[in-house]
């Protein structure tokens, strides 16, 4: 009797243990709150467990992302099985679609995400757990999560249909690019296929909280227009009162003429205001735009097109025939002289003929000018262009923010596929720095190499005859100084044979000096950014910013247009800070020299 009870007791702990994977209908796995402890202990109560940072700190003896600087596969062997190193020598599969759901909280500010997967069938009965991890692109790891099965599960082949659920990722700023990884466990030393990788970005605010609770995203939805004379009176809607929007800004232009107006609402109608554009031009489009005046505010477009106005005839008193006799006789004595000077001057006729014809010719000339055409990308690509950046590690912290952030505007606003180390850290951890440049370089289409100063000193010394000691000589790692010699030798090859150098290219900062260029790369196209932005958009995609007839202008390449984007004015800045750095370390270096 007592053997019966026991072991139904043992199938009611293995049930149990199982409910977390059964207890959903959908069939959606979520983590369960177990320690690490009871991991290792093969605790059928725990199944799916959430593993914090803190304990994998104990079992470790440090912290993976603090000296790793990123969400590295965690030690299986430490982790789980420290008696049973059998338990960690089989890889499984990458899970299978990966996807990010939003979750709805209160925060206005900012988003909070879910990623769920499905495991893979091949190796399913090996699988020990998952790891998540979370990096905005452009920076560094933002979050890493860590799920492990106890010792003792195997999960079945038609466990590759359930979905697991990650915990939730919050506190993401909104309108925010992202790029989520999930591992399966273990990983094995040589094994390129155990992760899947994804992007996505936050929503906007008028995405996530309306368009009415937006400061920034907001624009006047309704616009009347009404003319008088040479006058033009413009009714929008005010945005409401609690996003504290108090002025506005309004500008219309045409024939390369433009007018800007200020407008600050009174506080007796808070729903709409009305104000009004002056010395406009009869029978002249308008294209004109309003706009809160915040920064990177939407503005909204609305076109104005004066008619000419025709005034009525006031009715005359009556005068007498002499004073209508008298100005007609006037008249006629005029014309009869300058026909006499007309028929005299025949040659000063057919000059001024000639002349008449400048001021015509001019205003050609003008419209022409100001005429912009509007062109597009070739069609011909089925996918954007691929970009490999090369760059020094250690010029600094300042100069490395400043390449990511290049990378990262590259990408969102020139139509470009980027490929950064420090975007890619798990390919470069498993094939290896040197490895990963080389298949880059073969794989993508364009090369571009940010030239700096630990480029210019590290390729001048290659037998390492600098000092040492010098703390302030920027070292370069081993694969970014295997890729510009590879670099620097298919130049140099190309050019040999005559074939095209189009594919590499090199830049600099605004604070660089051209010596920093290495002596190969010097035979390829260089640019200097910011402000030859265009230029490399040019190259990249192989449109002309030139030709007869039109000019091409892409939006917020142009100096001007940089700042109205965020990713843009936030590239200016690291652009700034690096160079301030740069002339910090040189005084510095300068000074050590002196003493």
């Amino acid at each position: 009797m007592w053997t019966g009870v026991v072991v139904l007791t043992r199938l009611l702990l293995v049930l149990l243990a199982w409910m977390p994977l059964w207890a959903q209908e959908d069939g959606t796995v979520t983590p369960q709150d177990c320690g690490l402890d009871c991991i290792r202990q093969g605790d059928p109560s725990c199944v799916y467990c959430r593993i914090t940072q803190a304990e994998v700190k104990n079992a470790l003896g440090f912290n993976p992302i603090h000296t790793f600087g990123s969400c590295v596969p965690w030690p299986c062997l430490e982790l789980l099985a420290p008696s049973d190193p059998q338990i960690c020598q089989h890889f499984v599969q990458a899970p299978d679609d990966v996807t990010v759901e939003f979750v709805d909280y209160l925060d206005p500010m900012s988003d909070t995400i879910v990623v769920s997967w499905r495991p893979s069938y091949y190796g399913i009965s090996f699988l020990r757990g998952f790891q998540v991890s979370l990096q905005v692109l452009g920076g560094s790891i933002v979050a890493c999560q860590l799920f492990l099965f106890h010792k003792n599960l195997s999960l079945p082949a038609s466990h590759a249909l359930k979905v697991y659920k990650s915990d939730p990722f919050s506190g993401l700023p909104l309108g925010t690019q992202y790029a989520v990884t999930v591992m399966a466990l273990p990983v094995p030393e040589e094994w390129e296929r155990f992760y899947h990788s994804t992007m996505f970005s936050t929503r906007s605010c008028a995405e996530k909280n309306g368009l009415e609770r937006c400061k920034k995203d907001w624009y006047p939805k309704h616009i009347q227009v009404q003319q008088n004379g040479t006058t033009v009176t413009v009714t929008f809607n005010l945005a409401p009162p609690d996003l504290g929007i108090t002025s506005y800004f309004s500008s219309c232009y045409a024939n390369g003429l433009k007018t800007y107006t200020d407008i600050t609402p009174n506080s007796k109608n808070r729903t709409h205001h009305s104000y009004q554009i002056h010395h406009l031009q009869e029978g002249t489009n308008y294209t004109c735009v309003i706009a809160a005046n915040e920064v990177d505010a939407v503005r909204k477009t609305f076109k104005v097109h004066l008619t000419h106005t025709h005034k009525e005839p006031h009715s005359q008193p009556s005068v007498s025939p002499l004073a209508v006799i008298l100005p007609l006789g006037l008249a006629l004595a005029a014309i009869f002289v300058v026909l006499l000077m007309v028929l005299s001057r025949r040659g000063a006729k057919v000059q001024m003929k000639n002349l008449s014809i400048v001021p015509d010719v001019i205003k050609q000339h003008q419209e022409n000018h100001a005429h912009q055409e509007v062109t597009s990308l070739p069609r011909h690509k089925l996918a954007p262009p691929r970009l490999l950046m090369v760059y020094s590690h250690y010029d600094g912290p300042a100069h490395i923010n400043a390449v990511l952030r290049l990378g990262a505007f590259i990408q969102q606003h020139m139509a470009t596929q980027v490929s950064l180390d420090l975007w890619d850290t798990l390919r470069v951890a498993e094939e290896g720095s040197a490895s990963w440049y080389c298949r880059q370089i073969r794989d993508c289409d364009f090369v571009l190499v940010i030239c700096s100063r630990g480029f210019s000193r590290r390729l001048e010394h290659p037998d390492n005859s600098v000092d040492d000691d010098d703390e302030s000589r920027p070292v370069l790692s081993s694969g970014c100084a295997a890729a510009v010699h590879i670099i620097g030798a298919e130049v140099c090859r190309a050019r040999t044979l005559g074939r095209d150098l189009s594919k590499y290219m090199s830049a600099t900062f605004q604070d660089s000096e051209d010596h920093h260029v290495p002596l190969e790369l010097r035979l390829v196209s260089s640019y200097r950014l910011t402000e030859d932005l265009p230029l490399l958009f040019s190259h990249l995609h192989g449109v002309a910013l030139h030709r007869p007839g039109g000019v091409l202008k892409v939006q917020h390449l142009s100096e001007e247009g940089l700042t109205q984007v965020p990713a843009g004015a936030a590239l200016r800045r690291a652009i700034y800070e690096a160079g301030l750095e740069m002339r910090a370390e040189h005084d510095q270096h300068q000074g050590h020299q002196n003493h």
